[in-house]
């Protein structure tokens, strides 16, 4: 059984989630923001849900994403921030969340410094999308997201005129195409599932 199907990988992520996270730089200026990244065990293997957003949000319409958003006073931290998003966008009852950890912060190109938290949810699972904000939830596999085949990445000139950044693909699944930060979110969970099976 490959190390991306195998039931312990949860295990294995927590160990190397505590192993400790970097939080952005103080004197980095950007709107604090946190996101869940949901893992879920069906047909015997490890997949990782998404989330499309609909046509008429304000903030990246039509995108692929992870449920989260920016962090309110009333949070108290990350962790808290992206289980109350869950909740909101896809109705993600926060007591079925196992945390497993906080990634590495990471800079967007639209001044959002975002944590992304790794839980693992029971499948089948009762979710209940927002309509105003998301206009479907899908799976992927960890093996096919794994494929170096279904990636790509491309030079493009920053948002802001600064310089030139690399935006990440994957291949389109199942009409779904994540790119962006959603897409180098899902890049740095690769990296730490495979630091996992070591």
């Amino acid at each position: 059984m490959s190390s991306l199907d195998a039931q312990d990988l949860p295990r294995r992520l927590r160990r190397v989630l505590k192993e400790g996270t970097q939080k952005a730089p103080a004197e980095v200026r950007a709107t604090p923001a946190a996101v869940l990244v949901p893992l879920y065990y069906s047909d015997a293997t490890w997949n990782v849900l998404y989330t499309r957003r609909t046509d008429q949000v304000d903030v990246h319409p039509g995108q692929v994403s992870f449920p989260g958003g920016r962090l309110e006073q009333s949070d108290g931290g990350a962790i808290r921030a992206a289980l109350r998003e869950a909740e909101e966008e896809i109705g993600l009852n926060p007591s079925r969340v196992d945390v497993l950890g906080r990634m590495d912060d990471f800079l967007t190109v639209t001044q959002f410094t975002v944590t992304p938290v790794v839980g693992v949810i029971p499948w089948p699972c009762d979710l209940r999308p927002n309509p105003i904000e998301v206009a479907a939830t899908f799976g992927v596999p960890l093996r096919w997201l794994a494929d170096v085949s279904n990636r790509s990445s491309s030079i493009q000139p920053s948002p802001g005129g600064e310089g030139d950044v690399t935006v990440h693909f994957f291949e389109p699944y199942q009409g779904h195409l994540i790119w962006g930060a959603t897409a180098r979110i899902t890049l740095r969970l690769l990296d730490l599932v495979e630091l996992a099976a070591l």
